[in-house]
């Protein structure tokens, strides 16, 4: 593992650089293409992926970490072959492909994001990981003489829902293709780096912890901007010391407690931070409504933050990004409130805008036409918009089911953004002071730049019946347990099973010093225990009291009739007895817990099998009709789906209907409220999908699987309007459901309609007329960057 220092390079390093640079020609060439010099970790990158190794590099957001990537993609480009550039969203994938594009040309660069193919058999082929892990699985031609993928934030593998399709890739991806992962800094990058050597062959670990542009923090405590740390990194004392005269602490307990100084409204921040001349600036606030009520904010205080030639640049780039919108649409979609933000140089950015306004607004962003976003942390996600500074408005955001603190992992996202690259020559993190504020532990929260990489791989029904077909029960089981998560499984195995091994030697010592030399001590203690025990259970117990107190009688009998009762050292004995036992049961503890970690993905791979065998997905291991349509099928509710299309459940929906009953496998609603469902065909579909997804609840609840994710009616109305021809405005008017979502949903009906069509051929005219139906106006433009 390498930790790269940029420090100044001494003599010796110079010459070390200077043999490198004869060594490594390729690197050199491509390092005098850049007008600057790249930094060390990005040449020691390049050098390992010349000699023919896999690298993961961890680095801090904004430091450059892309660039090792795209040396893979200027070795095929000069060299031949193929390189995968693989990205976790369709926005990162879409930006990749725009930047290597305008940099080698269209001819050489292909896009596949699962709804946009173009150029699919190029040089270079960028491409969200799903597309490559199906690939895969299906064998495709497209990987034939591929030499190097590159697997952008590959953190994402610890992503609840979707990180198990990073270690699909690497698991089972061909030994020959160089792996190029790029990480943000993690804190065991060490660890992950010993598992891509075990499944991926000689890999180098590369870790900067160098940020490009240096950060500084800072609180702003009413009109106040405070750094948040003084002197060799320790709390900045003026700060506790106002905290301090704002909070009285009595006794120690706190009352008396004021205010503290106003909070400025997010316009006045806004404008404070244009006059300290720290904008753009992006707003992290965990909420799509308060970010489009800051913006409404900013528009009602008249603030302006552009002048005449860049709102010039601003109207040019709505009027191309937004011509193909229908006119009748736009009021719904909030059009000319966005516009006149955009004009002045504010903006909110989150998952519920139009796709094509999200895009928009990263491009003006980026271009430093829009000076203030409100955002929600989705942007924090790889998306590049970079800024001056980064607002947290909170520390805590709400995760479903409660408000809960963010990690440093997160604050280290969030904050990356601050500081641009080659612009800046410093990035700034304000913090909002509020009277829940604590500087302590905001201080070790900003101060935490790193956190740990932990695997959330799973076998699914999908997973499963694909790596079976592909090596058949045994190796299948064999590749899982070289998963990330049974490797860290593993390794906190080896701490519990040295914790064992410690216990039972000061347990055999304990036991070693109460051999009494007048009889067997430790049937005495078991008596003693036994009698402990009844008193226990004589306070719990139903049984009567008399009987417990008379099997307690005849223990004590045998007690005092044992030779051990008359040993002098008795009460001692007992003492080291009762502690050797304790030990004992935290040994049977820990080995518990030693047998709950292992082979804990091969034990689940194990039940599903025994349900794909139940269901007759499987047969004495060969795949069967029905497996081979499951294996077709990815996505949480991939055995629902693959059970209602045998149980002809869309056979005869016209396709209006078939587009309702398929949302309630994709769709997850936000709140709580009682879904509105088309009656006739609809119902009766969804009442026989809820009678499978039942039976599929009971055998996983047999085998102790943790269940598939329940049908969701809350889409079903809006996308039947939809794929019936009916307006957005008619749709959206009135309901609580934002643009953003429709868009995404009816992307991810389109998504799964199109791997149906591919798994049960005599569905495709419905499915075609469906597709026709729903895949129109702002569904058809919003393109990939949903």
């Amino acid at each position: 593992m390498y930790l790269v220092d940029e420090m100044n390079l001494s003599p010796a390093d110079s010459y070390a650089k200077s043999k490198a640079r004869s060594k490594f020609p390729k690197t050199n060439r491509f390092a005098e293409s850049f007008p600057f010099e790249l930094d060390p970790f990005q040449i020691e990158a390049c050098h390992a992926l010349e000699d023919g190794k896999g690298v993961l590099v961890a680095a801090p957001t904004g430091a450059g970490k892309t660039i090792v990537g795209e040396f893979a993609v200027d070795l095929v480009i000069n060299s031949g072959g193929k390189c995968f550039y693989t990205t976790p969203i369709k926005a990162l994938s879409n930006q990749k492909y725009q930047e290597l594009s305008y940099k080698y040309g269209d001819d050489k660069i292909g896009l596949l994001t699962g709804d946009t193919s173009i150029n699919s058999e190029a040089q270079i082929v960028v491409m969200t990981t799903e597309v490559l892990r199906n690939m895969i699985y299906s064998n495709s031609s497209t990987i034939s003489d591929l030499r190097y993928v590159v697997m952008d934030e590959v953190h994402y593998l610890a992503d609840k829902f979707r990180g198990a399709v990073w270690e699909e890739i690497l698991i089972h991806l061909s030994d020959a293709v160089q792996v190029i992962s790029l990480s943000a800094t993690v804190s065991n990058a060490e660890e992950f780096g010993e598992w891509l050597q075990t499944v991926r062959g000689d890999t180098e670990v590369i870790v900067s912890e160098i940020r490009p542009v240096p950060l500084y923090q800072h609180v702003l405590f009413g009109n106040r901007l405070i750094d948040l740390f003084g002197d060799n990194q320790k709390l900045n004392p003026e700060l506790t010391r106002l905290e301090r005269d704002t909070y009285r602490q009595i006794k120690g307990n706190w009352r008396d407690k004021p205010k503290g100084p106003k909070s400025l409204m997010r316009s006045e921040i806004v404008e404070k931070l244009d006059r300290e001349g720290l904008l753009p600036a992006i707003t992290f606030i965990f909420s799509r409504n308060n970010c489009d009520a800051a913006v409404r904010q900013c528009l009602a205080a008249g603030i302006r933050l552009t002048n005449s030639e860049e709102r010039r640049e601003i109207r040019s780039a709505i009027t191309r990004n937004m011509k193909n919108l229908a006119e009748d649409d736009l009021v719904v979609l909030g059009y000319y409130e966005w516009a006149d933000a955009l004009e002045r140089g504010i903006a909110a950015h989150h998952a519920g805008l139009l796709p094509a306004f999200k895009v928009t607004v990263e491009e003006l962003f980026q271009k430093g036409f829009v000076k203030a976003v409100f955002a929600t942390e989705t942007l924090a996600l790889g998306i590049n918009m970079p800024a001056r500074t980064v607002v947290l408005e909170k520390l805590s955001k709400w995760n479903g089911e409660g408000h809960v603190a963010i990690s440093p992992g997160e604050y280290t996202q969030l904050t990356g953004r601050a500081g641009r690259r080659g612009i800046d020559i410093e990035g700034n993190a304000v913090i909002l002071w509020n009277n829940d504020l604590d500087s302590t532990s905001v201080g070790g929260l900003a101060s935490t730049r790193t956190y740990p990489l932990k695997s959330s791989f799973k076998p699914t029904y999908n997973m499963s019946i694909n790596l079976i077909s592909q090596f058949g029960s045994n190796r299948a089981r064999t590749s899982l347990e070289s998963s990330l998560a049974q490797f860290q499984a593993d390794k906190a195995v080896v701490g519990l099973a040295k914790q064992i091994r410690k216990n039972e030697l000061v347990r055999d010592d304990l036991y070693r010093q109460v051999e009494c030399h007048a009889g067997n001590f430790m049937e005495y203690a078991a008596m003693r225990g036994e009698i402990k025990k009844l008193e226990t259970d004589g306070r719990r117990s139903k049984r009567k009291r008399h009987e417990i107190e008379e099997e307690i009688g005849n223990i004590r009998k045998r007690l005092k009739q044992h030779p051990s009762h008359s040993c002098p050292d008795r009460e001692n004995h007992s003492r080291l007895t009762e502690r050797a036992q304790r030990l004992q049961r935290e040994i049977d503890g820990l080995t518990e817990r030693i047998n709950s970690r292992t082979n804990v993905i091969a034990k689940r791979f194990d039940r599903i099998k025994v349900i794909l065998d139940k269901f007759g997905y499987i047969d004495n291991d060969v795949i069967t009709k029905s497996g081979k349509l499951l294996a077709k099928i990815y996505g949480e509710t991939d055995l629902l789906i693959s059970e209602s299309i045998q149980a002809g459940v869309f056979n005869t929906l016209a396709p209006a209907d078939l587009v309702s009953v398929i949302s309630a496998c994709i769709y997850e609603s936000r709140n709580d409220e009682a879904a509105k469902v088309p009656r006739g065909d609809v119902q009766l579909a969804l009442a026989v999908v809820s009678k499978i997804y039942a039976k599929i609840h009971d055998a996983e609840s047999d085998m102790n699987l943790e269940p598939m994710r329940a049908p969701d009616l809350g889409f079903c109305w809006a996308s039947h309007k939809w794929a019936s021809g009916h307006s957005l405005t008619s749709i959206l008017k009135g309901s609580e459901l934002t643009v953003g979502d429709f868009v995404r949903a009816m992307k991810q009906i389109i998504d799964l309609l199109r791997q149906l069509r591919a798994a049960a051929p005599e569905l495709q005219p419905i499915i075609d007329q469906s597709l026709k139906q729903i895949d129109r106006g702002v569904i058809a433009y919003a393109g990939a960057a949903v």
